[in-house]
């Protein structure tokens, strides 16, 4: 069966002005994982999917497939699950990785091992998606949710709960497109680093992961993040 990457991409974004596009460790966002994907030789394609025409014209001159998205779909109003359906629909493939720009310390072979991880267990999951440990004290209502106050136990010892990043997300085209969602009814919880784990949501995610990644790669303006 044929697996594509699905990369989305917008303009607009509200906490980090044009965090795509914006350069990042001599690069930026979209570039650095357009390059990372076309190292995955498992995958049949890379599909961009956005609403801006700069976006799309950079993901072409890397021979990427395009789709130009609709701006309803690109608008802060609509839901995510009606994105995702409409964007499983514009892609041609029967297993889509869906693949944010947004986590730029993701490693290749973490990708590889996903990839591999996904097709080895297809029969028993229908869908994997990242995710890291959370092991913090945490609260809702002003009551502990995951510990006893009576009985506090170690940091590390907290039970594992898991937080999806949406670093990587594998599943079959007709199945994203009746969720409308990138997570199966039955899901293969994948868990990665944390480091790599990293989202970008705000300013201090920016820098942090750009530091990390200048560092990681030597890249003068790099600090060691221990």
């Amino acid at each position: 069966m044929k697996m594509k990457a699905l990369v989305a991409v917008r303009s607009g974004s509200m906490r980090v002005k044009n965090k795509n596009l914006r350069p990042f460790a001599g690069s930026n966002l979209l570039e650095l994982k357009i390059q990372q994907l076309k190292r995955i030789s498992v995958l049949d394609g890379i599909v961009i999917n956005s609403n801006d025409d700069k976006m799309l014209e950079i993901a072409e001159g890397y021979g990427c497939e395009v789709v130009k998205r609709d701006e309803h779909y690109a608008s802060n109003y609509v839901s995510m699950s009606e994105v995702y359906r409409n964007m499983a629909e514009n892609v041609n493939a029967d297993i889509i990785a869906y693949i944010n720009v947004t986590n730029p310390l993701l490693k290749d072979d973490t990708i590889f091992k996903a990839i591999q991880c996904y097709k080895e267990n297809m029969d028993t999951y229908d869908s994997l998606n990242s995710a890291h440990l959370i092991k913090e004290f945490l609260f809702k209502d002003n009551l502990p949710i995951n510990y006893d106050l009576k009985n506090q136990p170690r940091s590390q010892d907290l039970p594992d709960i898991a937080a999806l990043n949406f670093a990587i997300n594998i599943l079959k085209k007709e199945a994203m497109i009746k969720n409308k969602n990138v997570v199966g009814n039955k899901p293969n919880i994948y868990i990665i680093d944390e480091l790599e784990a990293t989202d970008i949501d705000n300013q201090i995610d920016f820098d942090f992961a750009e530091y990390v990644y200048k560092q990681n790669r030597g890249i003068p303006g790099g600090v060691s993040i221990k």
